[in-house]
């Protein structure tokens, strides 16, 4: 399968044009988002031949985040919200007013179906994917209340020519205590952990979990794996087990929610 060939779903997923939603366990003491698991673009928007090299690369899809949020919300009984739309259509963990919501190029490369796009169309996209993926992330937040929200990414082994020797990044804003507990906590896997790495979520750049985590009064951070360790189905689950075994030891530490559901 290619990385941008379509997914089947589980079985017990619901599905929805802008999002899947995997049920989790009542007793579920984490909840799972992944922003960019998709490379689809439905009708009627279309790709070209000249788009087709980059629909399969990081520009349109975080490589190996939607078989690793699979994973541990079936390891763990999380519940989860993916995305089925790509990047490079509507970026989902960007805020509505973002320049690079509809990204009109990839380097140097003019994206057919984001030529021209204008405020009526950003509008259009907004109502059919950015905005249902999110109230799903509400619904979800309001029918669980989990301790923690934890949302999965993935990054370039390379960038701009230079190699990346973080492998995986845990990324925060409000939560700098929780995060360097979760980086101990992945010790186990011998890899190469740093904080707000290759970017920080203290610049904005984990909009999506720092959205519903602030708005449901509940910690939040981002994973970032570096896409190198996810390239094969063997891979994805020797990571899954210890980092599934992390992420509950994690909460297990954190106290249970009692307050009323998140706004929505």
């Amino acid at each position: 399968m290619t990385p941008h060939a379509p997914h089947s779903p589980p079985r017990s997923a619901e599905v929805h044009d802008a999002w899947e939603a995997i049920p989790g366990s009542p007793e579920a003491t984490l909840a799972l988002c992944c922003e960019h698991a998709s490379a689809r673009i439905p009708a009627p928007w279309t790709t070209t031949p000249a788009d087709a090299p980059w629909m399969g690369t990081h520009w349109a899809i975080d490589l190996g985040a939607r078989a690793l949020t699979l994973g541990l919300a079936k390891a763990l009984g999380a519940p989860a919200v993916l995305s089925r739309f790509s990047r490079l259509l509507c970026d989902a963990n960007r805020p509505e007013s973002a320049p690079d919501l509809c990204r009109p190029e990839v380097e140097g490369h003019p994206l057919s179906f984001n030529v021209g796009v204008d405020a009526a169309e950003r509008q259009r996209r907004l109502d059919r994917f950015h905005r249902p993926y999110h109230a799903q992330i509400d619904h979800m937040l309001n029918t669980h209340r989990p301790r923690l929200l934890f949302s999965v990414h993935t990054f370039t082994p390379v960038y701009i020519g230079a190699p990346r020797s973080v492998q995986v990044g845990v990324l925060f804003d409000l939560h700098d205590e929780l995060a360097a507990r979760f980086a101990d906590l992945l010790q186990p896997l011998d890899l190469r952990t740093e904080l707000n790495q290759p970017w920080s979520g203290k610049a904005g750049l984990a909009f999506s979990p720092d959205l519903h985590g602030r708005k449901a009064g509940i910690p939040y951070l981002e994973l970032e794996v570096r896409q190198d360790l996810l390239a094969t189905p063997g891979q994805v689950e020797q990571l899954t087990g210890p980092m599934a075994l992390a992420l509950a030891e994690l909460c297990a530490g954190l106290p249970e929610v009692h307050q009323g559901p998140a706004s929505s």
